[in-house]
């Protein structure tokens, strides 16, 4: 698990022990989410009223039921500023990807996006089963390639294919190849699984897992065999806030596989490694969820 030749949160390389558990072979699809609210009459967290009281300093205007959506720059912008290709769009929610003038009509096969942390709970536990582990998850996507840098081996391209839903060409956030075959997400299972038959364990979609956030992975040594920690669970909620935001007193838990806007040149976070803090209470354009169970 984890890896020390790539991002610094990624380190260090070390074992761990999982136990038995099965996983969905895709991410759960807008079509898998809409059964659930029909069933339930669910409402997710971008469709509800904020509180101004836990967003201090936000602008009135956007203190209002909606979600962040990726938009395309008209041409070259400083990558250090990811405000600049995204925006707060007000109606924008998982049957809305795009804002309110959008639909998911056309898309019930693609992953289910724009969903907070406790939507993504909630539909788990109506299936009957749970959020992965970040363990649980990554074990998955290596598909037993123990070690290897990409859920199908070491090269991001073998014979120049393209394995993933990933932003294909330099130019990340404003232009991308002619040759790609999708602009945002990708109906599931696009793309070849990996050794477990799993789809999208790479690119399309970041995922939620239900571990906290922490800078490192802390390797904790456990009573199980070897001295390999069992079934590990992340950091402390306290770990996960963010130290660059401490006027923000709002956990974070770790997203895995990437998503369509992973660019070689930018985020080259579409390996099984690869992880990411993000806000509970925070759904984007490109963040799904997988369920499994144990």
């Amino acid at each position: 698990m984890g890896s020390d030749r790539h991002e610094p949160e990624e380190a260090p390389a070390h074992r761990v022990r999982v136990g038995p558990f099965e996983i969905a072979a895709a991410p759960v699809t807008n079509a898998g989410f809409a059964r659930f609210v029909e069933a339930t009459g669910y409402v997710t967290v971008a469709e509800r009223p904020l509180d101004p009281a836990d967003y201090p300093g936000a602008p009135s205007e956007n203190l209002v039921p909606g979600s962040l959506v990726f938009t395309p720059t008209p041409g070259p912008v400083d990558l250090r500023h990811i405000s600049q290709w995204w925006t707060w769009v007000p109606g924008a929610c998982w049957h809305r990807p795009e804002g309110p003038r959008s639909s998911v009509r056309g898309r019930l096969d693609h992953p289910v996006v724009h969903l907070a942390h406790e939507d993504a709970a909630a539909y788990a536990a109506w299936v009957g089963g749970a959020l992965p582990t970040e363990a649980e998850w990554e074990f998955a996507a290596r598909g037993g390639l123990d070690g290897a840098a990409y859920t199908w081996g070491d090269e991001a391209r073998p014979d120049g294919r393209l394995l993933a839903n990933i932003w294909d060409g330099p130019d990340f956030p404003w232009r991308r190849s002619p040759s790609t075959p999708f602009v945002r997400t990708s109906p599931v299972g696009s793309f070849p699984p990996n050794g477990y038959g799993l789809f999208d364990m790479a690119g399309n979609v970041w995922e939620w897992t239900d571990d906290w956030y922490a800078q490192q992975h802390a390797v904790a040594v456990s009573s199980s065999c070897c001295g390999v920690a069992r079934d590990p669970h992340g950091g402390t909620v306290d770990d996960s806030y963010d130290p660059a935001q401490p006027q923000f007193r709002i956990p974070r838990k770790v997203v895995k596989g990437g998503s369509h806007l992973c660019a070689d040149t930018y985020c080259h976070r579409y390996r099984p490694a690869a992880r990411r803090p993000q806000m509970v209470d925070t759904g984007m354009s490109h963040i799904g969820m997988r369920v499994v169970w144990r």
